[in-house]
C-alpha cells in the first residue's frame, strides 16, 4: 500500500468518528479473530487490543515487549490490510514512539492507542511528557506519509487518583497536540466513568472520547 492510498484509509477511518453515531470496534487479538470480524458487514474498522495480544502471547499486559506487541500486529494486518481499516493498541509507545509508530505504518496500520502510563514502571506520566509523546507520533506519521493517521490518547489518570477534572485537562491537551480522540479509562480495579461523567466528558471534549462498552 502506497503512503497516500495508506493516507487515504486514515482519513476514512478519521470520517467513521461522528458525533452522535458511535464507531463501535470490536478488538482482535491475532489472525484468527482478525478473520472472522473483518468479514462482518457491520465492522467498519478493526482494533487490536494489547492485553487480549499479551494474553495469547502468555505474558501479562504490563510485560509485553514490543516485539512480541508488534510481531502479532503484524499477523493481524496480513487478515485486515487492505479490506478495513486498523488501528493497534500501542500500550505508551514503547522506549522510542516514533519508531514504533513508523513501524506499524509500515505494516499498513493507519491509527493507533498511546496512553499515559509508563509501561515498566506503571507510573503515570507527567503532562509534559505524554504530550511530548503524543507530538512525536503525529510527527512520525507526517513523516512516513500518512498525516491523517488516527492517535486515540488513553489516559489512566482515574486509576491514579486523578479526578474528572484532571481526565479532561490531559484530554484537551492531547488533542491539541494532535490526536484524533481521547480514552479515559476507569483503571483496573473497577473505579470504572460513570454515565453523567461520560457526558462530561463529551462535552468537554468537544465529543471526541473513546470509550469501553462492557458486555
Amino acid at each position: 500500500m502506497s503512503p497516500s492510498d495508506q493516507n487515504a484509509t486514515a482519513v476514512l477511518f478519521r470520517g467513521l468518528h461522528k458525533p452522535g453515531q458511535p464507531l463501535v470496534l470490536g478488538n482482535v487479538y491475532d489472525a484468527a479473530t482478525a478473520s472472522i470480524i473483518v468479514a462482518l458487514p457491520s465492522a467498519k474498522a478493526i482494533a487490536t487490543a494489547s492485553f487480549a495480544i499479551a494474553a495469547v502471547e502468555g505474558v501479562y499486559d504490563d510485560d509485553m515487549t514490543r516485539e512480541q506487541n508488534l510481531a502479532a500486529i503484524k499477523r493481524i494486518a496480513a487478515v485486515v490490510v487492505p479490506h478495513k481499516p486498523l488501528t493497534a493498541d500501542l500500550q505508551d509507545g514503547y522506549e522510542d514512539v516514533k519508531d514504533t509508530v513508523r513501524r506499524v505504518i509500515e505494516l499498513g496500520v493507519v491509527g493507533c492507542n498511546i496512553e499515559d502510563v509508563d509501561c515498566k514502571s506503571r507510573k503515570l506520566r507527567t503532562l509534559e511528557d505524554a504530550v511530548q509523546r503524543i507530538k512525536l507520533a503525529v510527527e512520525a506519521a507526517k513523516e512516513a506519509g500518512v498525516p491523517d493517521f488516527a492517535i486515540n490518547a488513553r489516559t489512566d489518570v482515574l486509576g491514579h487518583g486523578g479526578s474528572i477534572e484532571d481526565a479532561i485537562e490531559r484530554g484537551k491537551a492531547f488533542l491539541a497536540a494532535g490526536a484524533n480522540t481521547v480514552f479515559v479509562w476507569g483503571g483496573p480495579k473497577g473505579r470504572g466513568v460513570s454515565k453523567d461523567e461520560v457526558k462530561t466528558l463529551v462535552k468537554a471534549l468537544d465529543r471526541r472520547l473513546n470509550v469501553i462498552k462492557r458486555f
